[in-house]
């Protein structure tokens, strides 16, 4: 069992900081420091065992914007306005992702994911309430069958935090919900049925706010089905809330592997001590880990956010695997950038640091046509037998193609199959 000290949670600070312990001018704060200093001054009466303890950070969720107030400075213009936002688009952020936040940077890249922004409803009109027709593709209530051999099974919508750019934003309207025993037969049926389907990814909301008893239940009837080879989990509880990832979680998701874990840093601010022993903790459980993040206007829009934020991940052993366009979500247009911006982003990084850490950039197509990849443009032509490439460094090469097994030469359908 790994047990969390005192001291664990606090972030060594020899790195970045002085003899005397204080950060000096020029350098930033590593993502700890600004968490140990948040709970100096708002839960000093807290044990580090209350903290750590992942269903008080749940109960006590700042979810009012009132509340908020008490650790973020609002006006009051402000707090009025925010208040009309989370009538529709609730709020919600666990004490440890709060305590990432600059409070006095309005434009802190973890705060523009968390907290409520009134550019949520002043560009209501824009936008889809189900953009990736996740209700059309839905065989039975909750189980979405979209490719030959996947399917989605959403067992809730609730998660600890309410990310602003969520792809399920039209699901807070409708109060918080966790699928019955009598739905969950009907989608464990329907894969049953159905011996295409050989990998299940498990999402929600976040499917780790269940008990890992009831989490179990639905892990154990899923692994009695001899054609699932793969279970998925996509969990933000890593970044938002790493106490979750306890030893009786991982105990028990050890049991039932082959079992991936796609989690959901989007900024380096989000790497913090905790967020790396939580993700340890699943490694050393035999759980491997990828990372999807989403392309996201004044998060991560840029090279050198993206780069560090990839080599980040790497240091703590989780793969960057996906970024994804931001989806065309109502709500969320403030936060959306254009797809050129992520082609360039992945041109930035491509040959100036290793293929690794480098993600897909994925656009998921509106109206359930799936995930499409796009890299930038690396194939001039193809012909005569010769492809001709650019390379990083926008250096012109050629490479000699081999015949195909017949001998023969079909340049432009290798072109064509060639093209992202």
């Amino acid at each position: 069992m790994i047990v969390t000290t005192a001291s664990a949670e606090e972030p060594s600070l020899h790195h970045c900081a002085d003899t005397a312990g204080k950060i000096p001018a020029d350098a930033e704060e590593p993502p700890g420091y600004r968490s140990h200093r948040f709970r100096q001054k708002f839960f000093k009466n807290i044990s580090d065992d209350t903290w750590n303890d992942w269903k008080w950070q749940f109960r006590n969720r700042i979810t009012s914007v009132e509340r908020l107030a008490e650790f973020i400075p609002l006006e009051k213009q402000e707090q009025e306005r925010l208040k009309f936002v989370t009538s529709r688009y609730p709020l919600s952020i666990t004490p440890h992702y709060l305590s990432l936040i600059d409070p006095d940077n309005p434009d802190d890249p973890v705060r523009r994911q968390a907290v409520p922004s009134f550019e949520e409803t002043a560009c209501a009109g824009i936008g889809q309430e189900d953009p990736l027709a996740e209700q059309k593709d839905s065989v039975v209530p909750g189980l979405v069958h979209r490719y030959p051999d996947r399917a989605l099974m959403v067992l809730t919508n609730i998660c600890p935090v309410l990310c602003r750019h969520c792809t399920r934003k039209r699901e807070w309207q409708h109060g918080r919900w966790v699928r019955t025993d009598a739905e969950i037969n009907l989608m464990l049926d329907y894969i049953r049925r159905n011996p295409d389907l050989r990998d299940v990814i498990i999402s929600g909301g976040d499917s780790l706010t269940l008990s890992t008893g009831r989490l179990e239940q639905v892990l154990r009837r899923l692994r009695a089905i001899k054609h699932v080879e793969i279970i998925r989990i996509g969990t933000r509880f890593p970044v938002v809330l790493p106490q979750r990832i306890d030893a009786e979680l991982c105990a028990m998701l050890s049991q039932y592997g082959p079992i991936w874990i796609n989690t959901h840093f989007n900024h380096p601010h989000e790497i913090t001590p905790a967020a790396a022993r939580a993700c340890d903790r699943l490694l050393r459980s035999g759980i491997p880990l990828n990372n999807q993040s989403v392309l996201l206007r004044g998060v991560n829009d840029s090279v050198a956010t993206q780069t560090r934020l990839c080599h980040e991940l790497l240091k703590i052993k989780v793969r960057p695997y996906y970024l994804f366009q931001t989806d065309d979500v109502k709500g969320t247009e403030h936060l959306r950038t254009s797809i050129e911006t992520g082609v360039q982003i992945i041109a930035g990084m491509r040959g100036h640091t290793s293929g690794l850490a480098v993600p897909s950039f994925v656009i998921d197509l509106p109206g359930g046509g799936g995930k499409v990849p796009l890299q930038p443009e690396y194939l001039l032509s193809a012909s005569g037998g010769e492809y001709i490439f650019r390379n990083y460094q926008g250096r012109i090469f050629r490479c000699r193609n081999p015949r195909r097994a017949d001998g023969a030469a079909d340049d432009a359908a290798a072109l064509a199959a060639a093209q992202p």
